[in-house]
């Protein structure tokens, strides 16, 4: 008689030939459950019987399906819920940190709150006085003609536009310790006309609205002037000519317009005396100077024409509309001056204005004076009070379209990045506050990131990083600041870009280096796990963090050191199955590492308790216990066995699980305490993961020992309304009907019938994990005729032709079930029936017609895959099955029987 195993080079140690249980096939082109396996997968399974490790680069749709085929099972879950807090605070309810040690998120700011004398010190060595006097000028009725001539109008500020731009290099002098020193006067060298200020030179006055503009030869300087909020605006305007009237040796570049490009070129210093070298050396102090002076003059100039009626109208308009458009009028013309910052010689004054304001109480006057103070870089308490002043209106989700119309996402992220950390960690603390309330809101995102918010908050976090390991210690309050700074990464990352930024700076063992060091802080360690719990959820970033070895551990010890505390331990279980889900190095960098099978069993034992405990107090008709609530036990269990499942994979680690005793007794407790219909996901896990272990036919399985009392949990599940469920279990009942005792139990208790009813389930899943359980039964030869049942031969059949041209490895095993059945045929219509065998003769020649088998409208890389496994799988079982029936069936018409 024909022998099927004869047709595959009569492989010797073949676990699965035909007088053999599970599939008829040699060992290399068949797993259990019905994985059949190209050549190209053989070296594959050595390393990993179950599931093909992830490729760095994008899956094929071919892949995905073989993936899907292939794999026992990688379970899939939720990512952990995390409400939404009702209030924004800067620690939610949830927060393991007490009231009185956590910095308040409600206070008061008012006018009083900030230091009027701000003096944030210009970095730099001041410059000694200079040791000559001013000298007074050649003729005194000219000045005394220029102190009575009528005020002039202020300049146009198109022209003052024209020479600011020299206050640039006198920036750049003060950062170089080049400022001028505070000069004073004496009574006698100075002449003080209608409060207004006169500066002496040696050859020429210039006055321009009472302010004396001198050539660029003054010897000396501007007293300070007082805040003049009385101004005159009815004045004429003036030409350019009458500015500089007298000034007829001013600075080329004033002149020309302030082109400061066209400079005469310096002559070679080879060709001059050293005396004349030293003179040019003076005679260019000289210059830098009195254009340091003309600088000067022209910011007095700008500040009584352009800034003091702006904060004579904050000072006496009452509209609050009027006010805010004063401000922003106020803002602009700063940065039109080249005023902000902190070298401003009328900063305080300014700023003592503004905070007078603050006490108007108007959230959209706030944001404006706040974006204002900001841009003058104030330090110390100011800088605290404005962030607070900021954060107290953000706050309120009302305010958030005010935050974006005014753009002060910008000045905040500035703060961040330009604030020392360890001098302003109050600070930065209600200004990542503020940012981790707006991260919240969807319509923050793009603008956030677009600015650079991932950057400057890992940035941030190495800065924490750097200190705490230089200092040995946590700095104070660098743990508010941390849970601020992940809190908002938490709502960042929900974004491709985020993503791929944090990726691009490597910033996933920062976060995990700041769980090391801050692991005391479980409000810290929580959003870091929330980050990776989203992150971890996507191949790429998974794949980043899996080959960071260090997290095992780290992830071990947070599971140890906060065991009860559901909130954190439920996500990082989450991250674990993760990253075992797809990558068979990481299952095997976890599993080495110390202590991890028990951390699992004590976690899976502590939350069985819990879960047990709580549903038989709700059971009773008690109130809910505190904690953790019977869902949230519920939920670690899901987790757990999602990452047994998934370890249980690796050929080196699923063989001591299936071997664990208690690991397999709390899984068995399980479903059998568990109904599907109240814990679904829960009782699917716990089935796939004893599908998984029942794969390993070792000496020491407790899978193997108990499987009768398995199969008997799994009859509750066949007979649900759960698809998913009934699916899990007949990959089981596929692994455990290996087993001869197995096969007689489920002949004893009708399985087969169910399994044979499957078939026309028309799902390929379930069709292809039913038609594995009947064909592990016709391995016995008393057992082949239950196919007879129910229509058996008839529906397998029809699975032929309804998936056959779409799945080549479910068309194989019913031939290989139809091979299995055939074993004694002597007439083909007598074994199959008439219709039977006639569909099955015609079927068979199409699908071994390679131009018709694979003509079907599949991309290109579909195309390769059906063509692989119709070669490989199908091909050769088909080709002896189509033989077998041609060589028994008769094509002979019956004669009538005749009559007498």
């Amino acid at each position: 008689m024909d022998k099927y195993e004869s047709s595959v080079n009569d492989v010797k140690d073949c676990r699965v030939a035909l007088t053999t249980r599970v599939w008829c096939l040699p060992e290399e082109h068949c797993t259990l459950k019905g994985k059949m396996l190209s050549p190209n997968d053989k070296k594959l399974e050595k390393l990993d019987p179950f599931y093909r490790p992830s490729l760095s680069k994008q899956k094929t749709s071919a892949e995905i399906i073989s993936e899907a085929r292939n794999a026992l099972r990688t379970v899939r879950t939720q990512r952990p819920f995390t409400p939404r807090e009702d209030q924004r605070k800067l620690f939610g309810p949830a927060s393991s940190r007490t009231p009185e040690n956590r910095p308040p998120s409600s206070f008061s700011v008012h006018a009083s709150s900030f230091e009027f004398s701000d003096s944030r010190p210009i970095s730099g060595t001041r410059l000694s006085p200079l040791e000559f006097k001013p000298k007074a000028p050649a003729s005194p009725d000219t000045v005394e003609d220029f102190c009575l001539s009528f005020p002039k109008p202020p300049v146009d500020p198109a022209k003052i536009r024209r020479i600011s731009s020299a206050r640039a290099r006198l920036f750049r002098a003060a950062s170089q310790g080049a400022l001028l020193p505070a000069r004073t006067l004496l009574p006698t060298q100075s002449k003080r006309v209608v409060s207004e200020e006169t500066v002496m030179t040696r050859d020429s006055v210039v006055k321009i609205n009472g302010i004396y503009l001198t050539e660029s030869k003054a010897t000396g300087n501007l007293k300070s002037h007082p805040l003049q909020l009385t101004y005159d605006g009815d004045v004429s305007k003036i030409t350019e000519q009458e500015m500089f009237k007298g000034a007829t040796s001013l600075p080329f570049h004033l002149r020309s317009g302030g082109d400061q490009g066209k400079r005469r070129p310096r002559a070679s210093s080879s060709s001059r005396s050293p005396d004349q070298s030293r003179l040019d050396i003076r005679a260019g102090s000289k210059a830098d100077l009195q254009e340091k002076n003309t600088e000067i003059e022209v910011d007095e100039v700008f500040w009584n024409t352009r800034i003091v009626p702006i904060l004579h109208d904050l000072e006496k308009e009452e509209n609050i509309e009027m006010v805010c458009a004063a401000c922003t009028q106020l803002h602009h013309a700063l940065e039109e001056g080249n005023m902000l910052g902190n070298k401003f010689k009328r900063r305080s004054v300014l700023l003592k204005t503004l905070y007078k304001l603050v006490d108007v109480g108007s959230d959209l006057l706030s944001l404006k004076l706040a974006k204002i103070i900001l841009a003058l870089k104030v330090s110390g308490k100011n800088l605290l009070n404005v962030c607070k002043l900021i954060f107290k209106i953000s706050r309120s989700e009302k305010n958030d379209s005010l935050i974006r119309n005014d753009s002060i996402l910008e000045s905040l992220l500035e703060v961040l990045r330009s604030e020392d950390l360890q001098a302003n960690t109050e600070a930065l603390l209600y200004c990542m506050g503020t940012i981790k309330f707006i991260s919240g809101n969807p319509e923050f995102l793009h603008e956030m990131i677009g600015k650079g918010a991932v950057e400057i908050l890992m940035n941030l976090i190495k800065q924490v990083n750097e200190n705490t390991k230089k200092s040995g210690t946590c700095l104070p309050n660098s743990g508010h600041l941390l849970v601020q700074v992940t809190a908002t990464l938490r709502n960042l990352v929900d974004s491709p870009l985020a993503r791929s930024k944090l990726l691009s700076i490597s910033a996933l063992p920062q976060l995990c280096t700041v769980m090391e060091q801050h692991i005391g802080d479980k409000d810290v360690c929580t959003n870091i796990a929330r980050i990776f719990s989203k992150l971890t959820s996507y191949h790429d970033c998974c794949v980043a963090l899996a080959s960071y070895s260090r997290c095992y551990a780290l992830f071990l010890n947070l599971i140890n050191k906060y065991q009860k505390k559901q909130d954190l331990v439920v996500r990082i279980v989450f991250i674990l199955g993760n990253l075992t889900a797809k990558n068979n190095q990481a299952r095997e960098q976890f599993s080495r590492e110390k202590g991890s099978i028990p951390t699992l069993l004590s976690l899976f034992h502590t939350f069985y308790k819990l879960d047990l405990h709580s549903g038989k107090r709700c059971g009773e008709g008690d109130e809910r216990p505190k904690a953790p609530r019977p869902a949230q036990a519920e939920d670690v269990l899901i987790k757990l066995t999602r990452v047994l499942a998934n370890l249980a994979i690796h050929p080196g680690v699923g063989p001591a699980i299936a071997a664990h005793s208690h690991i397999v007794g709390l899984l068995l407790a399980t479903l059998e305490s568990k109904s599907i219909d109240d814990c679904e996901e829960l009782v699917i896990n716990t089935t796939a993961t004893i599908n998984n272990l029942s794969y390993y036919k070792v000496k020491n399985s407790i899978i193997q020992d108990r499987k009768l009392y398995i199969a008997e949990l799994l009859l509750k599940l066949l007979v649900s309304n759960n698809m998913d469920g009934i699916l899990e279990a007949v990959r089981v009942f596929g692994n455990l009907s290996q087993d001869h005792d197995i096969c007689d139990f489920i002949v004893q208790k009708n399985v087969h019938k169910f399994m044979i009813a499957l078939l026309d389930a028309k799902h390929q899943d379930i069709c292809f994990s039913a038609c594995g359980v009947l064909l592990n039964l016709t391995v016995d030869r008393d057992k082949r005729v239950i196919l007879k049942e129910g229509g058996g031969i008839k529906k397998l059949v029809d699975c032929l032709r309804d998936f056959g041209p779409t799945d080549w490895q479910l068309a194989c095993l019913v031939c290989k079930t139809l091979w299995n059945f055939s074993e004694n045929i002597t007439n083909a219509s007598s074994c199959f029936g008439d219709e039977a065998a006639n569909t099955l003769l015609a079927l068979l020649s199409s699908f071994l017609d390679e131009e018709l088998a694979l003509n079907g409208s599949f991309d290109q890389d579909l195309k390769n895959y059906h063509k692989l496994h119709w070669e490989t799988e199908f091909r050769p079982v088909a080709q002896q099955l189509l033989n077998r029936i041609k060589n028994h069936h008769t094509f002979l018409e019956p004669l009538p029987i005749p009559s007498f």
